[in-house]
């Protein structure tokens, strides 16, 4: 499933460090050119569930899902750049475009090797967030614009269906420009599946989801919980994570043991990179449905309200094309009953239909036939 998350932000936020942390990559993090092509990785999604059915059925393979991160150049953030009439480099916003969600880098750390944008009066969280938000919502606005100037005289010349499509995307533009111009960004807008329909090939950056990392440095680990707080409040609707990417990125290069020990030595909590990937998964509405067996432990990648025969041709087209029911068990019952067996003796193992809508953690069995 070809879905992945941009990771974006002002130059100096730390964001490519932050891929460098979730990837185990080494991108180069003293660049601070918009011009630069986008660093891209794939990452395992952490998921405890594989590990314990793995010690129940000794695999001889073992697939997490994974989840593409692309970092995308940074934005300046400049005082020159915000007056102008594109905010975003044409570039830029055409990487940030062609991403299904977005992970939005703040500052909140101090450090004077790293330089603020132009003009900024110093380290501040909250602002770096509003002017993201504000250039992403400029640079919708900006999309709208033309696109409205150009239906004024593209719908007078059609008829029939392909008018009424056109119709349809005009007024859809029409009212979601005023809340652009307001406030209010196109993912809190409430749309139906139809008004989406009609504006999804624009890629308009606030509509996508989003999590916002803050980006700490050793000086404030102390108030994490603090500043995640502020800025949750900040962007109600979409989730919030405070963690110190430059000592993640440091702690990622050595071996487990020494990280352990390195952790406990500065007074470092246990690691949320993983929370970040997972929550990154989550924000793309994906979900794992498991199998399991003695040739492979594995999870597969959905998105959430998929029912079961679609499902199956994640795991091969045949099973698809020839489904005919579905043996599902929950995890959480599966480790409960212990096994399998035990599992089907108290009743948790159901045996559901085509329209049956897999659920996260479902562990399932497809029969079909061939």
């Amino acid at each position: 499933m070809a879905l992945n998350l941009g990771i974006v932000g002002l130059q100096g936020s730390g964001k490519t460090t932050l891929f460098n942390a979730i990837t185990g990559s080494h991108a180069q993090t003293s660049a601070y050119s918009s011009g630069d092509q986008p660093n891209v990785a794939m990452v395992k999604v952490p998921d405890p569930r594989l590990d314990v059915l793995a010690r129940m059925y000794n695999p001889r393979k073992f697939t997490p899902a994974d989840v593409q991160f692309v970092d995308v150049p940074g934005m300046s953030g400049s005082a020159k750049e915000k007056e102008s009439k594109e905010p975003i480099s044409r570039q830029t916003l055409g990487f940030i475009s062609t991403v299904d969600a977005l992970v939005l880098v703040v500052r909140a750390f101090e450090n004077a090797a790293v330089p603020l944008p132009e003009g900024s009066p110093g380290v501040d969280p909250l602002r770096d967030l509003e002017t993201v938000m504000l250039e992403m919502a400029f640079s919708d606005l900006g999309i709208i614009e033309r696109r409205l100037e150009r239906l004024k005289g593209e719908i007078q010349k059609m008829k029939g269906a392909e008018r009424e499509m056109r119709e349809h995307e005009q007024a859809v533009l029409t009212r979601i420009g005023p809340s652009l111009e307001e406030g209010t960004h196109i993912r809190a807008l409430g749309l139906n599946e139809d008004d989406d329909k009609a504006i999804r090939n624009f890629g308009f950056l606030t509509a996508k989801p989003v999590l916002v990392v803050v980006n700490l440095g050793e000086e404030n680990l102390d108030s994490a919980a603090e500043l995640e707080a502020r800025v949750r409040q900040a962007v109600p609707s979409s989730e919030v994570i405070a963690i110190p990417a430059q000592l993640e990125m440091e702690i990622a290069q050595l071996a487990p043991e020494d990280a352990a020990e390195f952790r406990e030595s500065m007074g470092v909590g246990p690691s949320r990179l993983g929370e970040v990937v997972t929550k990154s998964y989550s924000l793309l509405g994906l979900i794992s449905f498991l199998t399991a067996g003695e040739d492979e432990v594995r999870a597969w990648t959905i998105r959430r309200g998929t029912f079961a025969q679609r499902a199956a041709g994640t795991i091969h087209s045949d099973l698809e094309r020839g489904f005919i029911r579905a043996e599902v068990v929950h995890f959480d019952d599966l480790i409960a009953a212990g096994n399998m067996v035990e599992a089907k003796k108290r009743g948790t193992v159901r045996s559901e239909g085509k329209t049956y809508v897999v659920k996260d953690g479902d562990v399932i069995n497809v029969l079909f036939n061939v």
